[in-house]
């Protein structure tokens, strides 16, 4: 990966000119252009990860998700992907070549986007403005942090991305429930996430995003990383297919200053470790 990558990978403001909702950033960990959607605008969230990249301390603009409004911006967004003119516009007019794909419109941003009362029918906005623009091979990515993935609104909506190239990304940072606690500052106990996570594997393959960092200085000990990885392997059991695991650390300025990245080969063996129970894994550093 060469600095230009990086520098892009380093950028990943939630705002688009004047746009609400519709942002656009060359992402790693989706290998190209992924367009995001901002269904939290409020920066709401159920966490209160110690390594987010929200700036909570300036206030929010928008409070509600306007859906029309929000479609129009899809739409014009997609129009300029689909042209390809939205790699004239900078930043993304520094994006190498073999980056200048759509991957997905991702439903990611500043809370946890099933939260939204209007989730689903922001997933048919993208499903149809995708078909519209006929970029029908881009995925629609969930970004969740699987709290809420049994409520029955959220189980039909991913039910209709089935459909339409859907895909969950579920976070998963911890392998027990004091280090969950640590990192995620949540009261929705892990073993909801745990329960919400496989339930969703079972119905389709899933990919698990799994973070890791120092914290003040100290990255997770030897037993917590076995505990992740036993995590895994519970979800397989429980009949979870996990199609990917991303293991990667820290890219941006997190919310906490005593929160900071870990080497490339210490997620190796980490990745390592995942291979071992058959799954793929990859790495970003």
């Amino acid at each position: 990966m060469n600095l230009k990558e990086n520098d892009l990978f380093a950028q990943h403001p939630r705002s688009w000119q004047d746009n609400r909702y519709v942002y656009a950033v060359i992402s790693r960990r989706s290998g190209g252009l992924s367009v995001g959607v901002e269904l939290n605008p409020d920066k709401v969230c159920n966490f209160d990860c110690v390594y987010c990249c929200v700036d909570r301390t300036v206030p929010a603009m928008v409070r509600q998700v306007d859906l029309e409004v929000l479609a129009d911006e899809l739409d014009r967004m997609l129009g300029l992907v689909a042209s390809g003119e939205i790699y004239g516009v900078e930043p993304l007019d520094k994006t190498p070549l073999p980056l200048r794909r759509l991957n997905d419109v991702a439903f990611s941003g500043s809370g946890e986007p099933t939260s939204c009362a209007k989730f689903g029918e922001a997933c048919r906005v993208a499903a149809e403005l995708l078909a519209k623009h006929k970029l029908t091979g881009a995925k629609i990515v969930v970004i969740t942090n699987g709290t809420l993935l049994n409520r029955p609104g959220v189980v039909r909506a991913m039910e209709y991305l089935d459909g339409h190239n859907g895909e969950v990304w579920a976070k998963l940072d911890a392998g027990t429930e004091e280090y969950y606690g640590l990192v995620e500052r949540t009261r929705v106990p892990f073993r909801r996430v745990i329960e919400n996570i496989a339930g969703a594997g079972r119905v389709r393959p899933i990919v698990i995003q799994s973070l890791f960092m120092k914290l003040r200085g100290t990255p997770p000990t030897e037993a917590e990383i076995e505990a992740y990885v036993g995590r895994l392997r519970e979800l397989m059991e429980k009949g979870c297919r996990i199609k990917l695991v991303q293991v990667y650390t820290v890219a941006r300025k997190p919310a906490e200053g005593f929160v900071t990245t870990v080497e490339e080969c210490f997620l190796e063996g980490i990745a390592g470790k995942v291979r071992g129970l058959g799954v793929a894994a990859e790495v970003y550093a």
